[in-house]
């Protein structure tokens, strides 16, 4: 979970949170796991995740804005699949490389601190990619899923979700949208657009808006029941204001103005 009371994108800081108890206890309540997750993909979505990509042990995954390894890891661990994660805080790969070793996996995880609008990678490395609440908290989504589809091969799998605000909006609940959900939450076009322009196709997009307005109330759930504690940990003023912002963002979600999907696209033959 976000450190900031504004945005879910400050990742450096919330990382060192996610590591004291209190706040495994909120991400426990709110997704299910306990890795220091920045995302909102519950335990229960690792298993579609793992689905849709038809991950095996041949499998060679790159999970881009991997952070402390939600949920790129335990997707590795699963599936058996050879794991790279790809982030730039240096403070959530060295958070990732324990839980790897942790979890006996340090053979198959490659950590590598890079951006993912310029991978540091070959040509067709991989063969699937995923990357969870990534492209919302990031001005240069095309460039993202270019550099995605280059570094895979012709019909290559990746899956990621993406808050957004919904269509036809008026200007003010637009507006409002931008202000309240991540600090990129709006996109130019549409993700089906960018992903065709960047050598992608669609093969199936999913609305997971409902299981992103649970996971966010109980959160807000998880605040209320451990207040005390919580706020001796971060300050009784700046507990309000986060507990503020996820109250927000249920309501805009249960109005309909603010969604969460998950795409699975496959890579064509032709790159933008």
């Amino acid at each position: 979970m976000s450190s900031s009371s504004t945005s879910c994108c400050d990742f450096a800081g919330s990382y060192d949170l996610s590591r004291l108890p209190e706040i495994k206890k909120l991400e426990q309540a709110a997704l299910g796991c306990d890795y220091g997750g920045t995302s909102w993909t519950t335990r229960q979505q690792v298993d579609a995740i793992l689905e849709s990509l038809q991950l095996g042990t041949s499998g060679r995954l790159l999970d881009i804005g991997s952070g402390a390894g939600w949920p790129g890891l335990l997707l590795g661990r699963l599936s058996g699949c050879n794991v790279t994660l790809l982030d730039i805080p240096l403070n959530a790969l060295l958070q990732a490389a324990e839980r790897a070793a942790d979890d006996g996996m340090s053979d198959r995880v490659r950590i590598v601190s890079g951006s993912g609008t310029s991978l540091p990678f070959d040509d067709q490395s991989f063969d699937r990619i995923s990357h969870s609440d990534v492209l919302c908290c990031l001005p240069e989504k095309l460039e993202l899923l270019q550099e995605s589809r280059r570094v895979v091969s012709e019909n290559s799998r990746m899956h990621f979700s993406v808050i957004l605000p919904a269509e036809g909006l008026p200007q003010s609940e637009r507006e409002t949208v931008l202000a309240t959900g991540p600090p990129f939450v709006g996109v130019d076009g549409s993700y089906p657009e960018l992903l065709h322009a960047s050598g992608w196709r669609v093969e199936s997009c999913q609305d997971v808006s409902t299981e992103y307005q649970n996971s966010l109330q109980r959160l807000v759930d998880g605040i209320h029941a451990n207040e005390d504690e919580l706020a001796d940990l971060l300050g009784a003023d700046e507990l309000r204001a986060k507990r503020e912002h996820r109250e927000d963002q249920i309501a805009l979600i249960e109005r309909g103005s603010m969604r969460r999907d998950a795409y699975l696209a496959i890579a064509t033959n032709t790159r933008g």
